[in-house]
């Protein structure tokens, strides 16, 4: 519409000039006149051309959304893959050699300490047994005879001693047998569930043979290698979070201990966290996601990650700066030490108080005119 305006007075002026003429005015002074409304005009013109040439700009500038960097807290944490261990989780044993006569459980089955999971045959055990009793018995009267005699001070003493040593010889020899006889005897070491039984009535078996699994998941841990670049960052005591995909648990416990011992196939080190699984949810061999924090600064400066951009210089964002009375992107570049969570902790480069645009930063380049929404 200006630009209307300014095309509708140059035939306007020339339209005063004819007048002019009729009215009789010399041709110098017509021209004199012609001069001096040529001069207005022409401001009128210059002031029209830059009313429009600030509306255009306001019509081609970006509209953006800004934020004003403050002090903000920045967590990093390290993410590794754990396995989920037991310390109660065995294979039982026998300690004897001999067959399978009887299977007291079922799979499945919760056992106490102590309980009797099976038996193997000991009637070889038990025949010796029976015949050391019997030579036990008949030593113990010899000995006792001897033993009154010697007291009244009939015989030699040696008769008396090899009596008392051939009884004792029998004593000791039928508490082996005794022993060995209760090796025969599957227990339980410890309070658990059978989780499985490896062999069945009849079967040969023998401390080389894998009897059943027991297992007590009422405590659990989990175990992590990590680099050995952090650590000096992770240490015991330090509250850790766990995620279990595979069955859609997550939990918070504190690092149980450290390993003093650097795996030189891998270079890491060892992580183990307790955990109590009163539920029996978390089973050994499950894999867990650790999140340990390695570093925490509570006054920095934080921008998101996405509104960084990188070229061959390096990482830069886009600041609000004012030039005139316009506002304009300034293209500036940062140092980011750290980034994690789509935030990245800004070293240089910018400073407290300093806008960011956060929303049309793909919009504008370096010196684009910008208006905050």
């Amino acid at each position: 519409m200006k630009k209307i305006l300014i095309a509708a007075l140059i035939p306007l002026l020339f339209s005063c000039s004819a007048k002019d003429a009729e009215k009789g005015l010399s041709k110098e002074d017509q021209l004199k006149k012609y001069k001096s409304e040529l001069a207005i005009l022409k401001k009128k013109i210059s002031g029209l051309e830059k009313e429009i040439k600030d509306e255009g700009n306001s019509e081609e500038s970006i509209k953006v959304a800004v934020t004003e960097i403050a002090n903000s807290k920045f967590e990093h944490f390290i993410q590794v893959t754990g396995n989920v261990e037991a310390d109660k989780n065995i294979t039982i044993t026998p300690e004897a050699n001999g067959n399978i006569i009887s299977i007291d459980v079922v799979e499945g089955q919760r056992v106490k300490k102590g309980e009797v999971l099976g038996r193997l045959n000991t009637a070889q055990i038990q025949r010796s047994i029976d015949e050391v009793k019997t030579n036990l018995e008949l030593s113990s009267i010899l000995f006792e005879r001897q033993e009154r005699l010697w007291k009244q001070k009939i015989g030699s003493e040696v008769e008396y001693l090899e009596a008392k040593a051939n009884k004792e010889a029998l004593e000791s020899k039928l508490e082996a047998l005794e022993a060995q006889k209760d090796l025969a005897i599957i227990t339980a070491p410890f309070n658990g569930i059978i989780d499985e039984i490896h062999q069945k009535k009849g079967e040969l078996a023998g401390p080389s043979i894998p009897f059943a699994q027991l297992v007590n998941i009422d405590q659990v841990y989990v175990e992590a290698d990590v680099s050995e670049s952090y650590l000096n960052y992770i240490k015991a005591g330090e509250v850790a979070d766990l995620e279990f995909p595979a069955i859609d648990f997550a939990t918070k416990a504190p690092i149980y201990r450290t390993s003093n011992i650097i795996d030189p196939s891998n270079r890491s080190f060892k992580v183990r966290i307790n955990l109590n699984n009163p539920g029996h949810k978390i089973k050994p061999n499950l894999i867990s996601v650790l999140k340990i924090k390695d570093y925490e600064i509570d006054n920095a400066i934080v921008v998101p990650s996405i509104i960084v951009k990188k070229d061959f210089e390096g990482s830069y964002l886009y600041l609000v700066k004012k030039e005139g009375k316009n506002l304009i992107a300034k293209k500036t570049y940062i140092n980011i030490s750290k980034t994690y969570n789509n935030l990245s902790l800004v070293e240089s480069g910018v400073q407290l108080g300093d806008q960011i645009i956060t929303e049309g930063y793909s919009q504008v380049v370096n010196g684009t005119l910008i208006s905050i929404k």
